[in-house]
């Protein structure tokens, strides 16, 4: 059991660096697509993924179509504020590819466009904030996905 765990241009270090230690404890592999607000060689991105790092199966592509073209035909599920159905109303697959867009803009206009069917949000229940930590939001809906998976025993 593991996901693909997918960031669109991550602009955040840290945010990075703990969403690879998530993906190594949730059994996942980390997708990286460039470009990053960041050095992959940062300082803080290895503080937050702490000497896990070297374990964690990461894939980095230069853009996103180069992301597209090497996953072609995968099964892909997008994360946005946009987003109009719940995450918990995911048909959750081993193997799944769950994307997410950079913290400061999210997932790219054009993305949101051509995935409206695969569009799902994590609600927010107070009017004070517009989105979640993307690290936060990372491991609600990967954790959601465990759990969804081991009740239906695959």
């Amino acid at each position: 059991m593991g996901f693909n765990i997918v960031l669109f241009e991550p602009e955040i270090p840290t945010n990075t660096g703990n969403i690879g230690r998530l993906s190594l404890g949730s059994g996942s592999n980390l997708h990286l697509v460039k470009p990053f607000g960041f050095e992959i060689d940062d300082k803080r991105l290895k503080r937050a993924g702490l000497d896990y790092w070297k374990h964690i199966t990461v894939h980095i592509y230069e853009s996103i179509d180069e992301f597209y073209s090497k996953n072609r035909g995968k099964n892909f599920v997008y994360f946005s504020s946009h987003g109009t159905k719940d995450y918990c109303e995911i048909d959750f697959k081993d193997d799944m590819f769950l994307i997410f867009g950079k913290e400061s803009t999210g997932l790219p206009k054009r993305v949101i466009s051509e995935n409206q069917n695969l569009l799902y949000n994590i609600p927010i229940y107070s009017p004070h904030i517009r989105s979640l930590n993307l690290a936060n939001a990372v491991g609600i809906v990967v954790y959601e996905g465990i759990r969804n998976l081991k009740a239906r025993n695959i």
